[in-house]
């Protein structure tokens, strides 16, 4: 007779309260800690994480920075992350944070009070329908109102973020929680990656045997090794573009990388791009008008097909494992012994003349400092496998055009594009990953929109740096206004001194005007006991993808 598995017997049912049965649910799925603030509608759920261990609490200064690091840490892993807020006001807070969760595709679950089982649809204080007020930024949300639906509903809920890469919310009414319930464990499902169709993949193979032109376009969300990718490149004689905050997918070593296309990129592939004949768009829906080719054939290659973007062209689409689609084309297209010599030798010289205009940028040395001689400065300090956390602002298209990635994981909000995400970022990310250097690039008005929580940093011990690109304005704003002859109201910025903020804050804390100073304080943050905040003195210098001026290279 065959062997058979034998699986092991669920354990009998047992009485436990509410709040003690989901944070036994979270354990089974490998949450290990909630993001919030506390809030009277879910103290039931806050007693009982002080009364375990498994699943700790880390207590912030505003619900929109609890998902934010929800967002942050989900992006960073991939697996659920968890956030807590009360009812009303603390859910409206916390929806700009599942804004980026829900744009970027991050696996999210928020968990809010509600008011008591008898007052639900009274005038309650705080009460508003949460279901209407969250469906904007989440794919799931119910409201629970019977102690034993409870796990029911919270295991449904991780499904749907997981196998979605979305938001989730559940509404729990202050005094379910602790309500008794026969609670039984709910496993988290073990799943298989489908392979892609095999018409597809055909299809996709003769598409990339007959291009002329062809161009890897790799989104910043993509699970497959650089080495994979770089493998695929050089066999098929293409170019590398990344999409907007793809940076350190690619070494930016590799003789076909080409860095961005569209904002904070480089400004050269614009014209490269647009020749390409054979787009092979990984991961991504980063399509900017009249930036891309008109007639290009598209294949688009997803983890899902629900992932395929409505925003690009498409010829063909491959669902699946992309380290499995990568390595098949890859073996596919070596037996059609490939060789583009006209299409590389045009990559290696727009290449080469986007690093001489870097290089160039990067050895700015004035005061106060230009932007481009931060990232290099920073570039030159950074471990290979640091996490960069990027605020949303001038610091970070700076950030993608300048840097030169060469295995560091960037954190970033790529689409909703949140102010003020830099800090909590890094926060999640140190929590996450507390052996790495974890660098926070941010302006000085994402910093004071979470200011606050420099203080989470210190109460909780993580040893991170934050770089403030201080220039007392909105600069982004500001430029983008005057580029269309606007007048800039309400991009002056009043700062405090950052430094004294930091040190009040129990940080360590410089303030650098000089390209000396700033590399000093770089180095001593790498041995620092405390967080490091380095407010760096910033020219007002307007980003190039906001100035008139052609860039176009001759070649």
């Amino acid at each position: 007779m065959p062997n058979r598995v034998t699986m092991p017997p669920y354990p009998p049912p047992r009485t436990v309260t509410v709040a003690e049965a989901l944070l036994e649910q979270l354990r089974l799925w490998g949450v290990t800690r909630i993001y919030g603030v506390v809030g009277d509608a879910v103290f039931g759920l806050l007693d009982a994480l002080a009364h375990q261990d498994d699943i700790a609490f880390i207590s912030v200064k505003h619900e929109s920075t609890a998902a934010m690091m929800a967002s942050a840490e989900a992006k960073l892993t991939g697996k659920v992350a968890v956030c807590l807020a009360q009812m009303g006001p603390g859910l409206a807070n916390l929806i700009n944070g599942l804004g980026d969760a829900y744009m970027d595709k991050a696996p999210v679950l928020a968990i809010t009070g509600e008011a008591p089982l008898n007052k639900i649809g009274t005038p309650y204080k705080q009460s508003v329908n949460q279901q209407e007020l969250i469906s904007a930024v989440a794919s799931y949300s119910r409201l629970v109102v019977h102690p034993d639906a409870a796990v029911e509903s919270l295991s449904q809920a991780m499904k749907k973020a997981l196998f979605n890469r979305s938001v989730s919310h559940l509404s729990m009414p202050k005094d379910l929680f602790q309500m008794d319930t026969q609670y039984s464990p709910q496993l988290p499902p073990h799943t298989s990656v489908h392979a892609p169709n095999r018409d597809c993949l055909q299809r996709a193979i003769e598409l990339m045997s007959t291009a002329d032109r062809p161009m890897l376009l790799v989104g910043s969300g993509i699970q497959v090794s650089k080495e994979k990718l770089q493998e695929l490149a050089d066999v098929w004689c293409c170019g590398i573009a990344m999409s907007y905050g793809a940076i350190g997918i690619v070494s930016e070593a590799h003789p076909h990388m080409l860095n961005g296309i569209g904002e904070g990129g480089n400004p050269y592939l614009t014209e490269l791009f647009k020749e390409s004949d054979v787009v092979f768009a990984l991961e991504t829906d980063w399509w900017p008008d009249g930036m891309v080719p008109l007639n290009a054939r598209v294949i688009q290659a997803a983890n899902q097909p629900g992932s395929f973007s409505v925003s690009l062209p498409m010829d063909t689409g491959l669902a699946g494992d992309l380290t499995a689609i990568v390595e098949e084309l890859t073996d596919a297209l070596k037996k059609r012994s490939i060789n583009n010599p006209l299409w590389l030798e045009k990559i290696r010289l727009f290449k080469q003349t986007w690093l001489a205009q870097k290089e160039s940028e990067g050895s700015r040395e004035e005061s106060p400092l230009h932007p481009a001689g931060i990232i290099r400065a920073v570039e030159q300090q950074v471990a290979e496998d640091a996490v960069i956390c990027l605020d949303e602002g001038d610091s970070t298209l700076w950030f993608l055009r300048n840097f030169r990635a060469k295995r560091q994981q960037i954190l970033l909000s790529n689409r909703w594009r949140t102010m003020g995400f830099g800090l909590p970022a890094a926060i999640a990310a140190k929590l996450c990953l507390p052996q790495k250097q974890i660098v926070c690039l941010t302006g000085d008005g994402g910093l004071t929109m979470v200011l606050a929580d420099l203080l989470t940093a210190k109460r909780y011990g993580l040893m991170i740096t934050v770089i403030v690109f201080n220039n007392g304005s909105l600069q982004m704003e500001k430029d983008k206004m005057l580029m269309t002859g606007l007048h800039p109201e309400g991009t002056s910025l009043t700062n405090p001194d950052f430094a004294k903020v930091a040190e009040a804050c129990g940080w360590v804390a410089y303030s650098v005007a000089t390209h000396q100073q700033l590399n000093e304080a770089l180095s001593q943050a790498k041995s620092a006991s405390s967080p490091v905040l380095i407010d760096a003195l910033t020219a007002q210098i307007p980003h190039p993808d906001f100035q008139t001026i052609s860039r176009r290279p001759t070649i």
